[in-house]
Formats: C-alpha cells, sequence, structure tokens
C-alpha cells in the first residue's frame, strides 16, 4: 500500500483517545475512512485488501469510543453496527485477528474502556445497548483469549 495516510491518521486518532481530544479523534478517523473508500476491493492483492480491512476496523473502534465520549450514540451505534456486521460476516478469522493484534499493542483497552464507562453509566437506548454490548462481550473475549 504505496499512500500511508489512512494508518496514519488511524495511529493519530489512538492518540487523539488518549489525550482524551475525542473532536480531533473523530476528524482523524472520519480522514482515514474517506482515504480507505478510494481503493476498490475489487483491484487490490489480498494482502493489500487485509491491511485496509485491519486499519479500517482499528478506525471504526476508535471512532466509536469517540463518538461515545461525546454521548453522539446514535453515530456511536451506527459504526457498531458497521463493525459488528463487516467483522463478523468475514468468518475467516481475521476480524478476531484484528482485534488480538490490537490488545497485542495495547490499543484494545482504550476502547473496552469507553466502552464500559458507557455501557455502566449512561441510559442508552435498547439497540445501542445491545450493539454495544456485543461489541464489548467481543472485545472481552479478545482480551482473555490473548
Amino acid at each position: 500500500m504505496a499512500d500511508r495516510r489512512p494508518e496514519k491518521s488511524c495511529e493519530q486518532a489512538c492518540e487523539s483517545l488518549k489525550q482524551q481530544d475525542y473532536e480531533v479523534a473523530v476528524k482523524h478517523c472520519t480522514e482515514a475512512l474517506l482515504s480507505l473508500s478510494q481503493y476498490p476491493p475489487a483491484h487490490l492483492p489480498e494482502a493489500c485488501q487485509a491491511e485496509i480491512d485491519r486499519i479500517k476496523i482499528e478506525t471504526l473502534l476508535y471512532r466509536i469510543a469517540s463518538f461515545l465520549q461525546l454521548k453522539k450514540y446514535g453515530q456511536a451505534d451506527e459504526d457498531c453496527r458497521h463493525v459488528l456486521g463487516e467483522g463478523l460476516a468475514q468468518g475467516d478469522g481475521s476480524f478476531r485477528a484484528v482485534l488480538c493484534c490490537m490488545h497485542l499493542k495495547g490499543k484494545l483497552q482504550i476502547v473496552s474502556n469507553v466502552l464500559s464507562k458507557s455501557l455502566m453509566g449512561e441510559s442508552l437506548n435498547g439497540m445501542v445497548t445491545k450493539d454495544l454490548t456485543r461489541l464489548k462481550t467481543l472485545l472481552a473475549e479478545t482480551e482473555v483469549i490473548v
């Protein structure tokens, strides 16, 4: 993948989350996702597509955490459904591999903490709670496995 901008934006989003600058994290995530949408999946080698998928999942997780901190629950839920739908639909284990990799790099804990805080402290509607709980369960399972 010659253009490293999406990955750089993803890393900047992670750093913004660590610094609790959630608006900036959302901005970086959105930039990364827009940049990734320019790569048509059918025309890429499998290795490049796997890297794009990894960056996309990671970016969506950071954006979910940022939206939750900003109390933008509808947007967080929409991204959550994308992560769960696309990630679990692959069925080849690549989604769980991305989560494991994030955990090993210490990046999953940030997202997991925000999810826990939101599920415990906020009054969310049923669908948002269901989706976020499902995602939190997947993250917790990943942390136990690794």
